[in-house]
């Protein structure tokens, strides 16, 4: 089963590399990582989706080991929460001017947008859950896919909820005192 993991970590070079390694010596397969900067520029945010055979055993030692990593800051799963997840891709199709039309009108169908125009090519973006995005990869593929790439899940809990917290704070840190400090220093 695939399990989402939202990491708060400290914004400073070489962690994303940590964590990816931690992955890879305990033998987790990554489905999918994001990374970027929260409203707080000390802070970056993990999106992690990860397989895991032994279900909530593997969960919990995931949670543990991202604990142990000194940058990181608060690990939380919301596999099991109401979640908006989203994932973009953006699509290249060799199309000549005969054909735009369809892939246009794919493009509507799926609320995506068409970012560029070559004389022998298009550029398609498109958001949404990974269904989604399969479906528009399934009906472009025979039209000619030249090239594709996917941002990875990116995940945030509805309302005011947080995910599951199997052991918060395991590291001495607190995400409340990271942003106390942000908000100290001019």
């Amino acid at each position: 089963m695939q399990y989402i993991f939202v990491t708060l970590v400290e914004n400073k070079p070489g962690v994303l590399n940590r964590v990816a390694s931690l992955f890879r010596r305990r033998n987790f397969n990554i489905e999918s990582i994001t990374a970027g900067r929260t409203e707080n520029p000390d802070v970056s945010r993990m999106t992690i989706v990860v397989h895991c055979p032994n279900g909530e055993i593997d969960a919990h030692r995931i949670e543990a080991n991202l604990y142990k990593l000194v940058n990181v800051i608060d690990v939380q799963d919301v596999t099991h929460h109401p979640v908006v997840t989203r994932d973009l891709a953006l699509i290249k199709v060799r199309v000549g001017p005969e054909r735009r039309a369809e892939v246009n009108g794919l493009a509507e169908i799926f609320r995506a947008r068409i970012v560029d125009v070559a004389a022998d090519s298009v550029i398609v973006e498109i958001t949404g859950t990974e269904d989604k995005i399969g479906s528009m990869i399934e009906l472009l593929r025979p039209i000619g896919i030249v090239e594709m790439v996917r941002t990875g899940q990116i995940s945030m809990t509805r309302g005011v909820n947080d995910g599951v917290r199997r052991m918060p704070g395991m590291n001495g840190h607190r995400y409340a005192a990271v942003m106390e400090l942000a908000e100290m220093t001019p």
